[in-house]
């Protein structure tokens, strides 16, 4: 699979693993079975974050991945946390996946192919990635501070079990960040440390007119992007050429067949990465078909 070089060091396949359903939605054994699968797919980029699995997804990554450390490129995020209560729900998270596919009458993906977030969450699962989770007792934001980043990360090298990432990124801030020239100079010295060899924002393009003033104090940008949104001519112009990763490029989508969203976000933006919340085998293989034909 044809791979870009989002940051220096970092070359990621231009289709990547959303992994916020991961012990949310999507248990451990379709989990293990759909990562196994990517992997032979020739993806390596794999998306991670610290509430994502209500803090057990990256655990479970890490497992996964021991002794694969250098075959694939890690990217997870700082700024939602999961809370204590959120332990509370492990038992029942088997039972709730259970019910909700008994309701949608065996579940699956209805988009033809390509699984959006969206699509695969029950209501007690891991809120979806293209926007901050709602408020409720099992995540809360945490400051964006360069204390508050050094401390995440390193929970996240501890749970995913390696020493480094390749992207670390400011997760979905509502407002705009303060303490920017701090946080960068931090970034700067992670980077030298050797801890991380990138670091970007992840945001809703919804909020892209609060974040625009600071987008070039970051390697890369992660954000919501699909070829029948609103803002997509905008973010064309923009970030054709730069090292961008999309989530949700579903969307959207009404008059565009998946294959035909995925050809053209990778035409339009030849430099970036498109998330795909992948759970099903022959999704994931047939959107890495239309990665390859694109090679």
């Amino acid at each position: 699979m044809r791979k870009v070089n989002i940051a220096p060091g970092v070359d990621s396949s231009v289709l990547g693993f959303g992994c916020a359903p991961i012990l949310g939605a999507v248990g451990a054994k379709t989990a293990q079975r759909a990562l196994g699968c990517a992997l032979d797919e020739g993806i390596n980029h794999f998306d991670i974050a610290r509430s994502y699995g209500y803090g057990e997804a990256e655990a479970f990554l890490g497992k996964f991945f021991k002794g694969r450390r250098d075959e694939v490129v890690i990217a997870s995020k700082f700024g939602i946390r999961a809370t204590w209560k959120a332990g509370l729900l492990r038992p029942l998270k088997p039972a709730v996946r259970t019910l909700r596919a008994l309701r949608s009458g065996g579940g699956g993906c209805k988009s033809g192919g390509c699984d959006a977030q969206a699509s695969t969450a029950p209501e007690a699962a891991e809120p979806a990635e293209n926007r901050p989770p709602r408020k409720d007792p099992f995540h809360e934001r945490i400051a964006i501070t360069p204390e508050a980043m050094v401390a995440s990360l390193d929970k996240s090298l501890r749970a995913l079990r390696c020493d480094y990432l390749d992207v670390l990124m400011v997760h979905e801030p509502t407002g705009a960040i303060e303490r920017m020239d701090d946080l960068a100079a931090q970034a700067e010295e992670l980077k030298q440390r050797g801890k991380i060899k990138a670091w970007g924002l992840a945001f809703d393009w919804d909020t892209a007119d609060v974040h625009e003033s600071v987008f070039d104090r970051f390697d890369v940008l992660q954000f919501n992007n699909s070829p029948e949104a609103a803002h997509y001519g905008r973010a064309l112009e923009q970030r054709r050429d730069a090292a961008n990763i999309f989530f949700s490029p579903f969307r959207q989508r009404q008059d565009l067949s998946p294959a035909e969203v995925l050809q053209k976000l990778w035409q339009d933006f030849p430099n970036s990465v498109v998330l795909c919340s992948m759970f099903n085998p022959k999704h994931i293989k047939a959107n890495a078909k239309v990665a390859d034909n694109l090679s």
